[in-house]
Order: structure tokens, then sequence, then C-alpha cells
């Protein structure tokens, strides 16, 4: 039996040949603006259809599953509206997606969070993006 076929798409840099799951505005690895184009890629699955990655978990009533994590608090972040919006602050782990059309602020606000949530005696804060430059970044903080 052969192996199905699915496609996905592949950004290409034009400059250097590097391959990303995702666009970027940047190169990740030659620092080249605007190089990325899409590429869809056709790939054979390793696997027939209908074969398991592993042991699939069982469905289980949301009432039924245990406080594992000892009832971690929610981390205050400084800023009222945004602590209200996140149900109460940031879930420590948790990963929130802050999204808006380009110049409404999300940076801005995402500097005052890491500003807030690193004073002392906060933990250390690390503010990761892939469309501004540090200098971008210096200049704004």
């Amino acid at each position: 039996m052969t192996p199905p076929r699915r496609t996905r798409t592949e950004y290409v840099c034009q400059e250097c040949g590097y391959r990303s799951p995702v666009w970027n505005g940047r190169c990740p690895a030659c620092s080249e603006w605007n190089t990325l184009i899409e590429e869809v890629v056709e790939t054979t699955r390793g696997r027939t259809s209908g074969e398991a990655d592993g042991p699939r978990a069982a469905a289980e009533p949301i009432t039924a599953i245990e406080d594992t994590d000892g009832g971690a608090r929610r981390l205050a972040t400084g800023i009222p509206e945004l602590d209200r919006i996140l149900g109460g602050g940031a879930f420590p782990g948790s990963i929130n997606l802050i999204g808006g059309e380009p110049g409404v602020g999300k940076s801005t606000l995402m500097l005052q969070l890491a500003g807030s949530l690193s004073s002392p005696p906060g933990p250390k804060v690390l503010y990761a993006t892939g469309e501004e430059s540090p200098a971008q970044i210096a200049e704004r903080a």
C-alpha cells in the first residue's frame, strides 16, 4: 500500500535558502527583509492512515481532573485591565496570543508588561520578537 501524500506550506528565503514553517518579515538566517516566498511542498507520510502516533488519551469530565500543579496562582501583571482580560492574571506556564492591527500598541503593551513583571522581586522576563530589530525594541523601551 502506498503511503498517503499531503501538502504543506513552507517559506523559503530567496537570498540564503533558509526554510521556515511560518512567514517572517525578516529572514532569521541572513537578516534580509521580505525575502521569504511561499512554496507548497508535497510530502509522503511515514505511516498509513488510521495508524496512531501513540497511546490516545481518553476523554474525561472536567470535574474529574485533579489539581496536579498544587493550586498554582495566577500572576498579577500590574496592568489591571490586562489582569481582568486574562481572568485574574497570567497563569504560570501559559502562552497568550496578543493580536491586533498594526500600530494599536501591542509591542508597547508587551514592553509595559515585561517591565511590570520583572520589577524586583519579580521573575526574569524574556522579550522575544520576530519582526522588530533590537534597536527598535531598545528605543521603545
